[in-house]
């Protein structure tokens, strides 16, 4: 298994390279590692430089998150679909974007409300800082890396008095889906085999509930800011949708942070 390299020398390399935290389970980033995982594409893992070289990154993409893909001397590719598009280029087996075009509609559609700005990765990240920070007082500076990402993100007290409900919404139409096609004997979120969708489910399921220690060992702190404790929440993420996300690690992916344990 390919080590962790630094950006620097990244830059460099030919071939595939993707960068991506290193020390959490992001979710974007184990949704795009899932792409690569599947299609079995060899690619380089960039340790994100977390406060250092950000200029470098800011150079390289115009923005300083993570993941980011890069292919030989093509322009970088820093949004899901722009990756998931390349993925499906440089190996087309098996396709993760439903050939059907009102399946593919919905996928698309459905991955948005799952990894966009104000789907439900985006949602939870301002209810965690607005855990972290709403009732903060004086400038504690442990706090002060989150002040600095909640600032990145606008995060606001107003706007995470709506994410909630997002969030919720969101759940309670996936886990309709979910329902919906298990009625139709599929063991799948879009159609009749595994698609982009199943792979960003499982990905972003993390910010509902994180899989067991035993699977996915991350710092305390960070899997409690992880674990949902709004009960609306935690009810419209159904039963079926935690199992189907079960699913799709035990039988497709890779388990989260699996490089990182090396």
């Amino acid at each position: 298994m390919a080590e962790f390299v630094d950006l620097k020398e990244a830059i460099g390399m030919p071939g595939l390279r993707l960068l991506v935290i290193s020390v959490t389970p992001s979710p974007w980033g184990e949704a795009v590692k899932g792409f690569f995982y599947v299609k079995k594409i060899a690619y380089v893992p960039v340790r994100h430089p977390m406060g250092k070289d950000q200029a470098l990154l800011r150079q390289l993409t115009a923005q300083e998150s993570a993941p980011v893909a890069f292919y030989n001397d093509e322009r970088p590719r820093s949004t899901w679909p722009e990756q998931l598009y390349l993925a499906e280029r440089l190996n087309p087996e098996p396709p993760l974007i439903p050939a059907d075009l009102q399946d593919r509609v919905r996928m698309f559609g459905w991955c948005n409300e799952l990894a966009g700005e104000n789907g439900l990765g985006w949602s939870r990240r301002e209810l965690i800082f607005d855990r972290a920070l709403g009732g903060s007082r004086g400038d504690d500076p442990r706090l002060a890396p989150m002040r600095s990402m909640a600032r990145k993100y606008n995060y606001n007290s107003e706007s995470a008095r709506a994410a909630s409900q997002r969030v919720v919404q969101i759940l309670r139409g996936l886990s309709t889906l979910a329902a919906e096609q298990k009625r139709r004997a599929s063991a799948f979120l879009i159609g009749d085999r595994l698609s982009a969708l199943d792979i960003m489910w499982a990905a972003f399921a993390a910010l509902i509930r994180p899989l067991p220690e035993d699977l996915c060992p991350i710092a305390p702190a960070m899997r409690a800011s992880f674990n949902s404790e709004d009960p609306d929440i935690n009810a419209a993420a159904s039963p079926l949708l935690m199992e189907h996300r079960d699913f799709i690690y035990r039988e497709y992916l890779e388990l989260p942070m699996a490089m990182e344990r090396g």
